[in-house]
């Protein structure tokens, strides 16, 4: 959900190094010479780890050398060295005369300014078919995901949780030694709320990063916590739902709501906390990245983009953004949530075609609960609460008819405060509470009203629509509840009941209640129910098109990749979280957002990774999203959730489709891309200078470049603005075991006419075949119009690649 999900607000400065200094702030400094991971490998030879050591030694020891040479004792703090992926320092500039210094110096790349992040943010395995379909191939659900690290970037963990716990030896990378091309080395930082056996080998590491926070005056260690303990709850929901522990019980108020899985539970987790309760910055979080691919992670998910759509070519050359890329470049797949802004069409903040960005969808499984009154009629609403005692009715009271009159606070019918309830008048009733615009902020929430009905000794309660307010989204609907409660989230309910209410209610020649004859009781609403539909693009979950490049056209990428179930999410918690407070004090929490869709891709890669652990992080997301559905279960095409209606979805709506696991195991066929393919990407971005590229990356653009950025070989083609025709090449690759004779079908994008050469062809396991796609514009069109190419093998594997295109000028 949108205040749940972590976003970051980055602005790039490559192409200027003057901004002004309003106070102290923070600022990356990118360097010129090599970091670790190039001077490692050169083309002589392979530097050994006691050499790139040194080296990263060196690297450190030249950036205090080089500060303490030109700038003024007492103008700066170093916050950071980065070393592995980019060479670079974060520091805090205390003055203008620091930052001007600094600028146009010899060695120094580009700087950036650090900026504040802020945050927006079970029954899936089954939904995905991983139980019958994935875990008995890699041996069994515990051991899925053997040898694989999965790296979270997000606000820590919570040892304690049972998710988390681990039985085995403490951690030895994998039964499957070629799982890792090395071992993994992150430590474990010990600290508040965060003993040394808090990595038990599920948690194979634990770190956090907050000097930039610290500096910058937001952190409380009293708050926080100095140490990786998660005094949020969002970190321990993703890492669970990645890599929990097979078959956890989810006890939420003393019910047992089922059991929880990861996605893979043969994984470890390493943790690198760079986000707080208040947010976080920019700084900590690239020393986070730049950490957990030195320790070697095989998978990054993170839960962070953003906070606005950026605009112009320069977005893809933002330090986060090539710090992820050269974290590609060393192995490590990078998942990504979209992007919290939908249905909102090009609200995607995952933009980079290098980073799997994530959809969301609901799943299949639902929560109802209902009231039935005394004259027989029900009404259904939400509300995860026990139900009222025995089948006995109750009387029903408005919250108004039995509060003080002359009470002090402005809206008694909110239900926000036990104060003015006259106790022996309220006490063993269902109260009418009603949804006002109170609820809108923070401290007023359906948890709120549980505490008031508690405290009172009501019965339970209801909460109805305000008139004014209309049927918006009712906030807080998926907590847990101690007390029988509904929402009747709609206004025809909540009019019914009312007029039922005032109907049977007695009142004196004042208006005052002095009988209470309508009757009621609440029904349990901690049974799910299990429709068998969809899946369906949630409504938040961020769309496309991409980024606008300097023509105002949208990138050729398509954007998101791959959609995952993201809507109320069951998932390990902290219990003394001040992240959300509809959640206090509970273990588990049921949440939604594409924060939440995010780590059940992190935790399907790393079944890929566990069963072909030499697969380029491109060939892992080609691999699920030419086998994703567009389809839902009943073969229908997918439904993405609009502003009150369902439409037909799109590739913009989910990418290539619902991930299917039990097919991306198996491919066929992969869409493979190397580093260097999205160097000539970046400098085929319009608006892009060959300057702009080495400022950003370190080197500049190859001497063959590519004409369009829709050359770069992903699984997908897009094309934003398409005059007369373009050629664009793709290139296969079987991943099979045997050869295959494969067929291409094609279903044309609305005003385009598309022929791929060759239509038929045969390839051998670990060979590359390329495939010319031509794109003839018919007529010219408003929009954008979509189509897919099939690739049918006859030993059944299906390849599936999405086809967006905007016809602008016809032939």
């Amino acid at each position: 959900m949108a205040h749940i999900s972590i976003f970051l607000l980055l602005i790039s400065l490559i192409n200027t190094y003057t901004f002004p200094l309003v106070g102290a702030k923070i600022i990356i400094v990118l360097m010129e010479e090599d970091p670790v991971i190039s001077y490692k490998i050169n083309r002589t030879h392979t530097r050994s780890d006691e050499d790139a050591m040194m080296y990263k030694e060196s690297l450190i020891s030249g950036h205090d050398t080089f500060l303490e040479s030109l700038l003024p004792d007492g103008s700066y703090a170093k916050l950071y060295s980065f070393t592995h992926l980019i060479n670079g320092f974060a520091l805090h500039v205390k003055s203008d005369e620091a930052l001007k210094i600094l600028q146009h110096l010899h060695g120094v790349r580009a700087i950036h300014e650090d900026i504040k992040m802020v945050k927006l943010t079970t029954h899936t395995p089954e939904l995905l078919g991983i139980p019958s379909g994935v875990w008995p191939e890699l041996g069994g659900a515990q051991s899925s995901g053997e040898g694989v690290v999965i790296g979270l970037i997000d606000t820590g963990i919570n040892p304690f949780h049972s998710s988390f716990n681990y039985p085995r030896t403490p951690f030895i990378i994998g039964n499957n030694a070629s799982a890792n091309s090395s071992k993994f080395k992150g430590k474990c930082e010990t600290g508040d709320n965060f003993p040394p056996m808090a990595c038990n080998g599920k948690i194979a590491g634990a770190q956090y990063f907050a000097r930039a926070a610290i500096a910058a005056g937001d952190f409380n260690a009293t708050r926080d916590y100095a140490s990786p303990y998660d005094a949020d709850g969002h970190g321990s929901h993703t890492a669970s739902t990645a890599a929990g522990n097979y078959r956890t019980p989810v006890f939420v108020n003393g019910y047992n709501y089922g059991f929880a899985s990861g996605m893979a539970p043969g994984a470890r987790v390493a943790v690198y906390k760079a986000l707080y309760s208040f947010g976080g910055y920019m700084s900590d979080v690239v020393a986070a990245v730049d950490q957990a691919v030195e320790d070697g992670v095989d998978i990054l998910s993170l839960s962070i983009g953003p906070s606005s759509v950026p605009q112009g070519p320069s977005a893809f050359l933002n330090v986060l953004e090539m710090e992820l890329l050269f974290a590609t470049k060393a192995g490590v797949l990078v998942v990504q949530a979209a992007g919290n802004g939908g249905p909102s069409s090009s609200s995607i903040l995952s933009f980079s075609p290098w980073i799997t960005s994530i959809a969301a969808s609901n799943t299949d499984r639902k929560y109802n609960n209902s009231i039935e009154l005394g004259d027989g009629q029900t009404f259904s609403g939400t509300g995860l609460s026990p139900p009222t005692i025995g089948p006995l009715h109750f009387p029903i009271a408005a919250a108004a008819d039995v509060c003080e009159r002359n009470s002090t606070y402005v809206s008694i019918e909110s239900c926000q405060h036990p104060e003015p309830f006259i106790p022996h008048l309220a006490r063993g009733k269902l109260i009418i509470c009603t949804y006002t615009f109170d609820f809108e902020f923070e401290s007023a929430s359906i948890a709120t009203v549980a505490n008031t009905i508690q405290r009172i000794g009501a019965a339970g309660f209801v909460i109805t629509m305000d008139p004014d307010l209309g049927s918006e989204q009712v906030r807080g609907t998926t907590i847990t509840l101690q007390v029988p409660g509904i929402v009747l989230s709609n206004m025809q309910s909540s009019s019914a009941l009312w007029e039922y209410y005032n109907a049977r209610t007695i009142r004196d020649r004042h208006g005052s209640a002095v009988a209470f004859t309508a009757t009621g009781r609440i029904l349990d609403g901690r049974h799910a129910i299990y429709t068998g539909q969809g899946p369906i693009v949630a409504s938040y979950s961020s769309r496309g098109p991409d980024v606008n490049n300097a023509l105002l056209q949208t990138a050729d990428v398509l954007k998101p990749n791959i959609m995952a179930p993201g809507s109320s999410i069951w998932a390990a918690w902290s219990p003394n979280s001040e992240g959300n407070p509809y959640i206090t004090g509970q273990e588990f929490a049921l949440v939604s957002g594409t924060s939440m869709a995010a780590p059940h891709i992190a935790g399907v890669a790393a079944l890929i990774k566990n069963k072909h652990p030499d697969w380029s992080p491109a060939a892992i997301t080609s691999a699920m999203m030419t086998t994703a559905d567009v389809t839902d279960h009943s073969g229908a095409p997918i439904f993405a959730q609009r502003t009150n209606k369902l439409t037909t979805g799109t590739p913009f709506d989910y990418g290539s489709g619902s991930v299917n696991p039990t097919r991306a195991m198996d491919p066929g066929l992969v869409f493979d891309t190397e580093f260097k393919r999205y160097i000539q990407f970046l400098c085929a971005v319009p608006g892009v200078d060959d300057e702009s590229v080495r400022r950003a990356v370190g080197i500049g653009c190859p001497t063959l470049k590519q004409r369009w950025c829709s050359d770069l070989n992903t699984p997908s083609v897009t094309v934003s603005n398409l005059v007369g025709s373009r050629k664009v090449i793709r290139t296969v690759t079987n991943v099979a075991n045997e050869s295959e004779r494969y067929r291409v079908v094609v279903r044309e994008p609305a005003g385009v006419t598309v022929t791929v050469s060759p239509e038929i062809f045969t390839i051998s396991p670990n060979v590359s075949r390329h495939l010319k796609v031509m794109l003839e514009a018919r007529e010219a069109r408003n929009g954008y119009s979509f189509g897919e190419m099939v690739l049918e093998g006859d030993k059944k594997h299906v390849v599936r690649v999405p086809l967006a295109v905007y016809a602008t000028t016809a032939l």
